[in-house]
Protein backbone atom coordinates (compact mmCIF):
# COMPACT_ATOMS: atom_id res chain seq x y z
CA UNK A 1 0.00 0.00 0.00
CA UNK A 2 1.33 3.70 -0.58
CA UNK A 3 1.49 6.25 2.04
CA UNK A 4 -1.33 8.22 1.97
CA UNK A 5 -0.82 12.13 1.56
CA UNK A 6 -2.78 14.46 2.73
CA UNK A 7 -4.01 16.40 -0.40
CA UNK A 8 -1.52 19.91 0.16
CA UNK A 9 1.17 17.19 0.52
CA UNK A 10 0.74 15.66 -2.56
CA UNK A 11 0.48 18.83 -4.03
CA UNK A 12 4.26 19.88 -2.47
CA UNK A 13 5.37 16.37 -4.40
CA UNK A 14 5.12 18.68 -7.46
CA UNK A 15 5.39 22.50 -6.58
CA UNK A 16 6.37 24.44 -3.68
CA UNK A 17 4.07 27.33 -5.78
CA UNK A 18 0.00 26.32 -5.02
CA UNK A 19 -2.74 29.47 -4.91
CA UNK A 20 -5.59 28.56 -3.31
CA UNK A 21 -8.89 29.02 -5.10
CA UNK A 22 -11.33 27.53 -2.49
CA UNK A 23 -15.00 29.51 -3.13
CA UNK A 24 -17.52 29.82 -0.61
CA UNK A 25 -19.34 26.92 -0.09
CA UNK A 26 -22.92 26.82 -0.66
CA UNK A 27 -25.55 26.46 1.74
CA UNK A 28 -26.88 22.83 2.85
CA UNK A 29 -29.95 21.55 4.41
CA UNK A 30 -29.53 20.43 8.03
CA UNK A 31 -27.25 17.17 7.41
CA UNK A 32 -27.53 17.58 4.10
CA UNK A 33 -29.82 16.29 1.24
CA UNK A 34 -30.77 12.89 2.56
CA UNK A 35 -30.99 14.30 6.41
CA UNK A 36 -28.61 11.95 7.22
CA UNK A 37 -28.33 11.72 10.85
CA UNK A 38 -25.09 12.55 11.75
CA UNK A 39 -23.80 13.69 8.85
CA UNK A 40 -23.10 17.48 9.86
CA UNK A 41 -21.10 16.39 12.91
CA UNK A 42 -18.83 14.11 10.60
CA UNK A 43 -18.30 16.82 8.62
CA UNK A 44 -16.95 18.85 11.28
CA UNK A 45 -14.89 16.48 12.67
CA UNK A 46 -13.10 15.85 9.25
CA UNK A 47 -12.52 19.61 9.12
CA UNK A 48 -11.02 19.76 12.37
CA UNK A 49 -9.26 16.49 11.62
CA UNK A 50 -7.54 18.06 8.12
CA UNK A 51 -7.53 21.42 8.10
CA UNK A 52 -9.98 21.42 5.19
CA UNK A 53 -13.57 22.26 4.36
CA UNK A 54 -13.92 19.62 2.20
CA UNK A 55 -12.73 16.64 -0.04
CA UNK A 56 -11.41 18.66 -2.70
CA UNK A 57 -8.64 21.49 -2.79
CA UNK A 58 -8.09 23.05 -5.99
CA UNK A 59 -5.85 26.44 -7.22
CA UNK A 60 -2.86 27.40 -9.11
CA UNK A 61 0.80 26.55 -9.79
CA UNK A 62 3.62 26.57 -11.17
CA UNK A 63 5.43 23.05 -12.30
CA UNK A 64 8.17 24.26 -13.89
CA UNK A 65 7.79 27.02 -15.68
CA UNK A 66 4.58 26.38 -16.72
CA UNK A 67 1.20 28.08 -15.08
CA UNK A 68 -1.48 25.16 -14.40
CA UNK A 69 -4.57 24.75 -12.68
CA UNK A 70 -4.47 21.85 -10.00
CA UNK A 71 -6.93 19.64 -7.98
CA UNK A 72 -6.14 17.40 -5.07
CA UNK A 73 -8.64 15.16 -3.12
CA UNK A 74 -8.09 15.22 1.13
CA UNK A 75 -8.57 11.49 1.60
CA UNK A 76 -8.96 12.00 5.11
CA UNK A 77 -12.37 14.36 4.63
CA UNK A 78 -15.06 11.29 4.52
CA UNK A 79 -12.55 9.45 2.37
CA UNK A 80 -12.24 11.90 -0.50
CA UNK A 81 -15.61 11.34 -1.42
CA UNK A 82 -17.59 13.17 -3.58
CA UNK A 83 -20.48 15.23 -2.65
CA UNK A 84 -22.21 17.86 -4.06
CA UNK A 85 -19.79 20.61 -2.59
CA UNK A 86 -16.74 18.67 -3.76
CA UNK A 87 -18.53 18.51 -6.92
CA UNK A 88 -18.44 22.57 -7.23
CA UNK A 89 -14.80 22.41 -6.70
CA UNK A 90 -14.21 19.84 -9.07
CA UNK A 91 -16.37 21.42 -11.37
CA UNK A 92 -14.46 25.10 -10.31
CA UNK A 93 -10.73 23.41 -11.34
CA UNK A 94 -11.93 22.02 -15.06
CA UNK A 95 -13.49 26.09 -15.80
CA UNK A 96 -9.91 27.47 -14.07
CA UNK A 97 -8.00 25.52 -16.27
CA UNK A 98 -10.08 26.61 -19.39
CA UNK A 99 -10.72 30.34 -18.48
CA UNK A 100 -6.20 30.16 -17.76
CA UNK A 101 -5.78 27.97 -20.62
CA UNK A 102 -3.58 26.22 -18.87
CA UNK A 103 -2.90 22.00 -18.32
CA UNK A 104 -5.47 20.70 -15.56
CA UNK A 105 -3.39 18.64 -12.69
CA UNK A 106 -5.29 16.00 -10.64
CA UNK A 107 -4.54 14.14 -7.53
CA UNK A 108 -6.95 11.61 -7.32
CA UNK A 109 -7.39 9.82 -3.85
CA UNK A 110 -10.85 9.04 -3.08
CA UNK A 111 -13.03 6.09 -1.98
CA UNK A 112 -15.68 7.54 -4.69
CA UNK A 113 -19.34 9.36 -4.27
CA UNK A 114 -20.50 10.02 -0.69
CA UNK A 115 -23.59 7.48 0.72
CA UNK A 116 -24.71 9.81 2.77
CA UNK A 117 -25.51 12.13 0.37
CA UNK A 118 -27.26 9.56 -1.93
CA UNK A 119 -27.97 9.63 -5.69
CA UNK A 120 -27.11 13.76 -5.57
CA UNK A 121 -23.38 13.01 -4.47
CA UNK A 122 -23.42 10.21 -7.75
CA UNK A 123 -24.66 12.99 -10.22
CA UNK A 124 -21.82 14.62 -9.44
CA UNK A 125 -19.95 12.52 -11.50
CA UNK A 126 -22.11 13.67 -15.06
CA UNK A 127 -20.86 17.15 -13.53
CA UNK A 128 -17.31 15.81 -13.90
CA UNK A 129 -18.20 13.81 -17.60
CA UNK A 130 -19.48 17.29 -18.71
CA UNK A 131 -16.29 19.34 -17.69
CA UNK A 132 -13.65 16.69 -19.04
CA UNK A 133 -15.54 17.23 -22.52
CA UNK A 134 -15.55 20.81 -22.20
CA UNK A 135 -11.55 20.61 -21.37
CA UNK A 136 -11.09 18.52 -24.07
CA UNK A 137 -12.61 20.60 -26.23
CA UNK A 138 -11.06 23.73 -25.57
CA UNK A 139 -7.85 21.74 -26.57
CA UNK A 140 -6.45 21.59 -23.08
CA UNK A 141 -4.70 18.38 -21.39
CA UNK A 142 -5.36 16.75 -18.31
CA UNK A 143 -2.72 15.08 -16.33
CA UNK A 144 -3.50 13.32 -13.12
CA UNK A 145 -1.38 10.82 -10.54
CA UNK A 146 -3.54 8.38 -8.90
CA UNK A 147 -2.63 8.09 -5.27
CA UNK A 148 -3.98 5.46 -2.56
CA UNK A 149 -6.83 4.67 -2.85
CA UNK A 150 -8.32 6.24 -6.23
CA UNK A 151 -11.59 3.95 -6.43
CA UNK A 152 -15.26 4.10 -7.41
CA UNK A 153 -16.56 7.66 -9.49
CA UNK A 154 -13.70 9.58 -8.62
CA UNK A 155 -11.25 7.16 -10.43
CA UNK A 156 -13.69 6.39 -13.51
CA UNK A 157 -14.47 10.43 -13.99
CA UNK A 158 -11.14 12.23 -12.77
CA UNK A 159 -8.49 9.32 -13.20
CA UNK A 160 -9.69 7.42 -15.97
CA UNK A 161 -10.51 10.48 -17.74
CA UNK A 162 -7.40 12.32 -18.26
CA UNK A 163 -4.68 11.89 -21.14
CA UNK A 164 -2.08 10.90 -19.08
CA UNK A 165 -2.45 8.49 -16.27
CA UNK A 166 0.60 8.22 -13.46
CA UNK A 167 0.31 6.29 -10.42
CA UNK A 168 1.96 5.98 -7.21
CA UNK A 169 3.95 2.73 -6.54
CA UNK A 170 1.53 0.18 -4.74
CA UNK A 171 -1.78 2.34 -4.77
CA UNK A 172 -4.86 0.92 -5.26
CA UNK A 173 -6.73 1.42 -8.24
CA UNK A 174 -9.88 0.53 -9.35
CA UNK A 175 -13.61 1.07 -9.45
CA UNK A 176 -14.54 -1.34 -6.75
CA UNK A 177 -13.33 -0.54 -3.79
CA UNK A 178 -11.53 -2.96 -1.32
CA UNK A 179 -14.50 -3.68 0.67
CA UNK A 180 -17.10 -4.15 -2.16
CA UNK A 181 -14.86 -6.04 -4.08
CA UNK A 182 -15.85 -10.33 -4.97
CA UNK A 183 -14.03 -12.23 -1.85
CA UNK A 184 -12.19 -14.34 -4.48
CA UNK A 185 -10.91 -11.44 -6.53
CA UNK A 186 -7.52 -10.96 -7.36
CA UNK A 187 -5.62 -8.14 -5.51
CA UNK A 188 -3.13 -7.76 -7.87
CA UNK A 189 -5.53 -6.71 -10.09
CA UNK A 190 -6.55 -3.18 -8.10
CA UNK A 191 -3.28 -2.17 -7.85
CA UNK A 192 -1.32 0.08 -9.87
CA UNK A 193 0.87 -1.88 -11.21
CA UNK A 194 -1.73 -4.04 -12.20
CA UNK A 195 -3.35 -1.51 -14.17
CA UNK A 196 -0.06 -0.40 -15.62
CA UNK A 197 -0.01 -4.25 -17.05
CA UNK A 198 -3.81 -3.85 -18.13
CA UNK A 199 -3.12 -1.00 -20.36
CA UNK A 200 -4.92 1.51 -17.81
CA UNK A 201 -2.29 3.86 -16.36
CA UNK A 202 0.78 4.94 -18.68
CA UNK A 203 3.34 4.88 -16.05
CA UNK A 204 4.04 4.30 -12.41
CA UNK A 205 6.06 7.11 -10.94
CA UNK A 206 8.12 6.75 -7.39
CA UNK A 207 7.29 10.35 -5.49
CA UNK A 208 10.93 11.17 -5.38
CA UNK A 209 10.60 10.89 -8.89
CA UNK A 210 7.21 12.96 -9.65
CA UNK A 211 8.40 16.33 -9.92
CA UNK A 212 10.60 15.84 -12.40
CA UNK A 213 8.24 13.01 -14.62
CA UNK A 214 5.52 15.75 -14.42
CA UNK A 215 6.87 19.06 -15.19
CA UNK A 216 8.48 16.97 -18.30
CA UNK A 217 4.79 16.02 -19.19
CA UNK A 218 3.51 19.43 -18.41
CA UNK A 219 6.33 21.05 -20.78
CA UNK A 220 5.43 18.60 -23.45
CA UNK A 221 2.43 19.00 -23.71
CA UNK A 222 2.60 22.74 -24.25
CA UNK A 223 5.16 22.79 -26.67
CA UNK A 224 4.10 21.61 -30.11
CA UNK A 225 6.57 21.52 -32.93
CA UNK A 226 4.76 23.35 -36.33
CA UNK A 227 5.54 19.45 -38.16
CA UNK A 228 7.59 16.74 -37.72
CA UNK A 229 10.22 16.16 -40.98
CA UNK A 230 11.30 12.40 -41.24
CA UNK A 231 14.40 11.26 -39.15
CA UNK A 232 17.60 10.84 -40.91
CA UNK A 233 18.34 7.17 -42.48
CA UNK A 234 20.24 5.37 -39.92
CA UNK A 235 22.11 2.39 -42.40
CA UNK A 236 23.90 3.71 -45.64
CA UNK A 237 24.03 0.63 -47.90
CA UNK A 238 22.66 0.43 -51.31
CA UNK A 239 19.41 0.36 -52.48
CA UNK A 240 18.66 -3.05 -53.41
CA UNK A 241 18.92 -4.84 -56.26
CA UNK A 242 16.15 -6.53 -56.69
CA UNK A 243 12.71 -7.41 -54.66
CA UNK A 244 14.08 -10.37 -53.10
CA UNK A 245 17.19 -8.29 -52.11
CA UNK A 246 14.80 -5.89 -50.93
CA UNK A 247 12.99 -8.64 -47.90
CA UNK A 248 16.18 -9.90 -46.94
CA UNK A 249 17.23 -6.56 -46.06
CA UNK A 250 14.24 -5.88 -43.99
CA UNK A 251 13.88 -9.10 -42.22
CA UNK A 252 18.67 -8.10 -41.46
CA UNK A 253 18.22 -8.54 -37.75
CA UNK A 254 21.25 -6.40 -37.63
CA UNK A 255 19.17 -3.37 -38.74
CA UNK A 256 18.37 -0.30 -37.06
CA UNK A 257 14.69 -0.57 -34.98
CA UNK A 258 12.31 1.84 -33.79
CA UNK A 259 14.10 2.19 -30.52
CA UNK A 260 17.35 3.38 -32.27
CA UNK A 261 15.24 5.68 -34.28
CA UNK A 262 13.16 7.48 -31.58
CA UNK A 263 16.82 7.93 -29.73
CA UNK A 264 18.59 9.66 -32.53
CA UNK A 265 15.32 11.92 -33.23
CA UNK A 266 14.59 12.72 -29.34
CA UNK A 267 16.51 14.28 -26.46
CA UNK A 268 13.66 13.12 -24.35
CA UNK A 269 10.79 10.45 -25.02
CA UNK A 270 7.48 10.28 -22.38
CA UNK A 271 5.55 6.57 -23.45
CA UNK A 272 2.18 6.84 -22.95
CA UNK A 273 1.37 3.20 -22.56
CA UNK A 274 -2.25 0.88 -22.91
CA UNK A 275 -5.16 0.81 -25.25
CA UNK A 276 -7.20 1.73 -22.10
CA UNK A 277 -9.16 -1.07 -22.82
CA UNK A 278 -7.33 -4.39 -21.00
CA UNK A 279 -4.38 -4.17 -23.36
CA UNK A 280 -0.90 -3.96 -24.09
CA UNK A 281 1.32 -4.32 -27.03
CA UNK A 282 5.43 -4.40 -26.35
CA UNK A 283 5.84 -4.45 -29.89
CA UNK A 284 4.18 -0.69 -30.17
CA UNK A 285 6.23 2.26 -28.80
CA UNK A 286 3.71 5.36 -28.53
CA UNK A 287 4.66 8.82 -26.58
CA UNK A 288 5.94 12.44 -26.83
CA UNK A 289 9.06 13.33 -27.12
CA UNK A 290 10.71 16.10 -27.24
CA UNK A 291 13.66 17.07 -30.22
CA UNK A 292 16.77 19.16 -29.10
CA UNK A 293 14.70 22.24 -29.70
CA UNK A 294 12.38 21.74 -27.04
CA UNK A 295 9.63 21.45 -29.31
CA UNK A 296 6.96 17.97 -29.20
CA UNK A 297 6.11 15.13 -31.43
CA UNK A 298 3.90 12.65 -30.86
CA UNK A 299 5.63 9.24 -31.62
CA UNK A 300 4.00 5.65 -32.93
CA UNK A 301 6.40 3.46 -33.68
CA UNK A 302 6.07 -0.43 -34.78
CA UNK A 303 9.07 -2.69 -33.17
CA UNK A 304 9.44 -5.37 -35.98
CA UNK A 305 7.05 -7.68 -34.51
CA UNK A 306 3.08 -8.50 -35.62
CA UNK A 307 1.11 -5.59 -34.46
CA UNK A 308 -1.29 -6.92 -32.10
CA UNK A 309 -5.12 -4.86 -31.62
CA UNK A 310 -3.68 -3.43 -28.35
CA UNK A 311 -1.00 -1.84 -30.44
CA UNK A 312 -3.08 -0.08 -32.73
CA UNK A 313 -5.75 1.05 -30.47
CA UNK A 314 -2.94 2.65 -28.16
CA UNK A 315 -1.16 4.27 -31.54
CA UNK A 316 -5.18 5.96 -32.62
CA UNK A 317 -5.38 6.79 -28.91
CA UNK A 318 -1.92 8.61 -28.99
CA UNK A 319 -2.77 10.14 -32.44
CA UNK A 320 -5.89 11.29 -31.62
CA UNK A 321 -4.31 12.96 -28.32
CA UNK A 322 -1.84 14.87 -30.23
CA UNK A 323 -4.55 16.29 -32.80
CA UNK A 324 -6.34 17.71 -29.83
CA UNK A 325 -3.43 18.88 -28.33
CA UNK A 326 -1.96 20.56 -31.61
CA UNK A 327 1.01 18.02 -31.65
CA UNK A 328 2.44 17.21 -34.76
CA UNK A 329 2.78 12.41 -35.05
CA UNK A 330 5.63 10.43 -36.37
CA UNK A 331 5.03 7.10 -37.07
CA UNK A 332 7.87 4.26 -37.96
CA UNK A 333 6.26 1.70 -39.94
CA UNK A 334 7.58 -1.70 -39.51
CA UNK A 335 5.61 -5.03 -39.67
CA UNK A 336 5.26 -8.30 -41.02
CA UNK A 337 2.09 -7.73 -40.69
CA UNK A 338 -0.44 -7.38 -38.17
CA UNK A 339 -1.05 -10.43 -35.93
CA UNK A 340 -3.65 -12.62 -37.12
CA UNK A 341 -3.82 -15.75 -34.46
CA UNK A 342 -6.97 -16.44 -32.89
CA UNK A 343 -6.53 -13.93 -29.67
CA UNK A 344 -5.97 -11.17 -31.81
CA UNK A 345 -9.81 -11.92 -33.80
CA UNK A 346 -11.09 -12.43 -30.44
CA UNK A 347 -9.73 -8.93 -29.39
CA UNK A 348 -11.09 -7.32 -32.46
CA UNK A 349 -7.92 -7.20 -34.85
CA UNK A 350 -10.14 -5.83 -37.54
CA UNK A 351 -11.60 -3.37 -35.60
CA UNK A 352 -8.56 -1.83 -34.23
CA UNK A 353 -6.75 -1.70 -37.59
CA UNK A 354 -9.64 0.37 -38.74
CA UNK A 355 -9.58 2.56 -35.95
CA UNK A 356 -6.01 3.50 -36.64
CA UNK A 357 -6.38 4.09 -40.48
CA UNK A 358 -9.51 6.54 -39.21
CA UNK A 359 -7.51 8.33 -36.54
CA UNK A 360 -4.81 9.07 -39.09
CA UNK A 361 -6.79 10.06 -41.79
CA UNK A 362 -8.96 12.38 -39.48
CA UNK A 363 -5.70 13.91 -38.02
CA UNK A 364 -5.08 17.58 -38.89
CA UNK A 365 -2.18 17.67 -37.46
CA UNK A 366 0.99 17.12 -39.69
CA UNK A 367 1.62 13.43 -39.46
CA UNK A 368 5.01 12.45 -40.97
CA UNK A 369 5.80 8.50 -41.62
CA UNK A 370 8.90 6.65 -42.09
CA UNK A 371 9.19 3.18 -42.80
CA UNK A 372 12.10 1.40 -41.28
CA UNK A 373 12.07 -1.83 -42.06
CA UNK A 374 9.22 -4.42 -43.17
CA UNK A 375 5.68 -3.19 -44.48
CA UNK A 376 3.12 -5.75 -44.58
CA UNK A 377 -0.33 -5.22 -45.68
CA UNK A 378 -2.31 -3.80 -43.98
CA UNK A 379 -1.02 -3.92 -40.98
CA UNK A 380 1.43 -1.65 -41.88
CA UNK A 381 -0.38 0.56 -44.13
CA UNK A 382 -2.95 1.90 -41.18
CA UNK A 383 -0.25 3.84 -39.42
CA UNK A 384 1.20 5.39 -42.62
CA UNK A 385 0.46 9.28 -43.72
CA UNK A 386 -1.51 9.53 -46.95
CA UNK A 387 1.06 12.05 -49.19
CA UNK A 388 4.13 12.59 -46.92
CA UNK A 389 5.32 8.65 -45.99
CA UNK A 390 9.00 8.24 -46.96
CA UNK A 391 11.66 5.19 -46.58
CA UNK A 392 14.79 4.08 -45.92
CA UNK A 393 17.45 1.73 -48.03
CA UNK A 394 16.23 -1.37 -46.12
CA UNK A 395 12.80 -1.48 -46.17
CA UNK A 396 10.45 -2.69 -48.05
CA UNK A 397 6.14 -1.68 -48.48
CA UNK A 398 4.24 -4.91 -50.05
CA UNK A 399 0.35 -5.44 -50.40
CA UNK A 400 0.88 -9.30 -48.94
CA UNK A 401 4.36 -11.40 -47.72
CA UNK A 402 5.90 -12.87 -50.92
CA UNK A 403 6.22 -16.15 -49.53
CA UNK A 404 2.30 -15.61 -49.05
CA UNK A 405 1.85 -14.39 -51.86
CA UNK A 406 3.26 -17.76 -53.83
CA UNK A 407 1.31 -19.27 -51.71
CA UNK A 408 -2.24 -17.50 -52.97
CA UNK A 409 -1.53 -18.26 -56.49
CA UNK A 410 0.03 -21.91 -55.91
CA UNK A 411 3.41 -21.29 -56.50
CA UNK A 412 6.07 -22.99 -55.18
CA UNK A 413 7.83 -21.70 -52.07
CA UNK A 414 10.88 -21.04 -54.31
CA UNK A 415 8.86 -19.17 -56.02
CA UNK A 416 8.92 -16.39 -53.52
CA UNK A 417 11.70 -14.16 -54.71
CA UNK A 418 10.21 -14.07 -58.14
CA UNK A 419 6.85 -13.15 -56.45
CA UNK A 420 8.61 -10.57 -54.59
CA UNK A 421 10.39 -9.15 -57.91
CA UNK A 422 6.32 -9.07 -59.42
CA UNK A 423 5.33 -7.14 -56.32
CA UNK A 424 8.08 -4.00 -56.91
CA UNK A 425 8.28 -3.69 -53.47
CA UNK A 426 11.56 -2.00 -53.08
CA UNK A 427 11.97 1.60 -51.87
CA UNK A 428 12.61 2.88 -55.70
CA UNK A 429 9.86 0.77 -56.39
CA UNK A 430 7.57 2.37 -54.21
CA UNK A 431 9.01 6.12 -55.19
CA UNK A 432 8.08 5.42 -59.11
CA UNK A 433 4.68 3.76 -57.81
CA UNK A 434 3.79 7.19 -55.89
CA UNK A 435 3.46 5.15 -52.71
CA UNK A 436 6.43 7.12 -50.80
CA UNK A 437 7.08 10.87 -51.05
CA UNK A 438 11.23 9.71 -51.17
CA UNK A 439 14.01 7.99 -49.55
CA UNK A 440 15.76 9.13 -47.29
Amino acid sequence: MAERLSARAAIGLLTDAFEDHAPPDRACAPDGPLAWEGYDASRARAAERTGEAESVVYGTARVGDRSCAVLAFEFGFLGGSLGERAGDRLEAAYRLAREERVPLLSLVATGGSRMQEGMVALTQLQRVARESVLLREAGLPHLTVLRDPATGGGWATVGAGADVILALPGAQVGFAGSRVRPADADPAAYTAEGQLAAGHVDAVVRPEELRGTVTRWVTALTSPAAQAPPPAALSSGPLPASGWDAVRQARDPGRPRAEAYLNAYFTDRLPLAGDRCGGTDPGMLCGIGLRADGRAVAYVAQCGTATRPAGYRTAARVIRLADRLGVPVLTLVDTPGAANDAEAERAGAGAAIADAFTAVAAARVPVTTLLIGEGGSGGALALAAPDNTWATRDSYFSVIAPELAAAILKRPPQDAPHTAEQLRLRPQDLVELGVVRGIV
